[in-house]
């Protein structure tokens, strides 16, 4: 007796059709499946991660991951203060590395 759907023709049997359907749903939600997973703030992943968006621009803003937890920080044209003293200097040197000299 064999299989009588998958020797009739799409046109006869509307039933092959929604199973074409199904494959390209599957793939389309296999490849969102493998998006989230090469994205660097994952959910899944227990790597800690820092991304920088829109670096040196006003609207920068900085997303920390350390495990679970995820912290956002926008940039501001405020100045930071706090309480300190100099620790030492930085110097740029022609082929762009910097050196820090300690006082």
């Amino acid at each position: 007796m064999g299989l009588k759907i998958l020797d009739e023709d799409e046109e006869l049997n509307p039933l092959l059709s929604v199973i074409n359907l199904i494959d390209v749903f599957l793939v389309l939600i296999a490849t969102l499946l493998m998006i989230i997973v090469q994205n660097p703030l994952n959910p899944f992943s227990q790597n800690d991660v820092t991304v920088i968006k829109n670096p040196g621009e006003s609207n920068m803003e900085m997303i920390i991951k350390k495990g679970e937890k995820i912290e956002r920080y926008k940039a501001s044209d405020a100045i930071g203060q706090g309480e300190g003293s100099k620790a030492g200097v930085a110097y740029r040197l022609k082929d762009g590395s910097f050196i820090y000299v300690p006082e």
